[in-house]
């Protein structure tokens, strides 16, 4: 009798422990579903158009955002832009140098809802902001470029981290420190990235060729001067107001 309660309870038991995991099982399946429609939704209204919103939030005409719109749709058929095509495209712009460190900081702030992708209005709008916005407005739009983290301030590392970039994207060769007296944590860690073909820059007048080598105590200069001039109050970061009115009061 004893040993029949026993098979009995384990029965139960089995009988219990399948109906708590198929009621999981239904749970976590209506849960994917939810989590798969709001995705969609959410796809749904970043690739959505308001020809309206759009005249009105930023500063282009109906005909050229309806252009822009055409070249877009033709260009990223699925309503968005990934990183990588982002990249794709300085790196035809920039065939020289290496567009990876530039193109990512750039791509970071026209994302401007950190999705992971940017939709033809997160485009848009940066590009009015860039290309018929006041001094201030490019400036605001700027900072975000270099707030690396997003905390709201620019630190010292940031900002090498950003000139570097743009070092690279020109094809600039940053030439390891030697010794222990430049320790850099901007420096980029390898040094196969770029490599310049002079010859191919033959658009260029030679009077405007830049240095195309640079060293890391060099680097270091010029990021501690632009640093220490925009850092007004010398408290070690840049606020947003502070890089603005500083760049605003900064005839260089």
């Amino acid at each position: 009798h004893i040993f029949c309660f026993h098979t009995e309870l384990s029965g139960a038991n089995i009988n219990a422990d399948n109906n708590i995991v198929t009621m999981a099982g239904t749970e976590l399946g209506a849960d994917i579903l939810a989590a798969v429609a709001a995705r969609i939704e959410e796809n749904n209204k970043r690739n959505y158009i308001d020809l309206q919103e759009l005249i009105k939030t930023t500063k282009f005409t109906k005909q050229e955002i309806k252009m822009m719109y055409r070249g877009f749709k033709q260009e990223c058929p699925d309503g968005s832009v990934n990183e990588d095509t982002f990249k794709e495209i300085y790196e035809k712009f920039f065939p020289y140098g290496n567009a990876t460190s530039y193109a990512h900081h750039v791509f970071k702030a026209f994302d401007v809802e950190s999705t992971g992708s940017i939709s033809f209005r997160d485009m848009l709008v940066s590009l009015s902001t860039l290309l018929h916005g006041t001094l201030y407005e490019k400036l605001i739009w700027t900072f975000h470029v270099y707030d690396l983290n997003g905390d709201g301030v620019i630190t010292k590392t940031e900002m090498g981290n950003v000139v570097v970039a743009v070092y690279e994207l020109m094809g600039i060769i940053l030439k390891p420190p030697t010794g222990s007296g430049c320790h850099l944590d901007y420096l980029p860690k390898r040094r196969d990235s770029v490599t310049v073909d002079i010859t191919a820059l033959s658009w260029m007048s030679p009077s405007s060729l830049p240095c195309m080598e640079m060293s890391a105590r060099q680097l270091r200069d010029n990021v501690e001067m632009v640093f220490n001039r925009l850092d007004t109050n010398q408290d070690g970061v840049l606020t947003r107001e502070e890089f603005v009115n500083s760049c605003l009061q900064d005839p260089n």
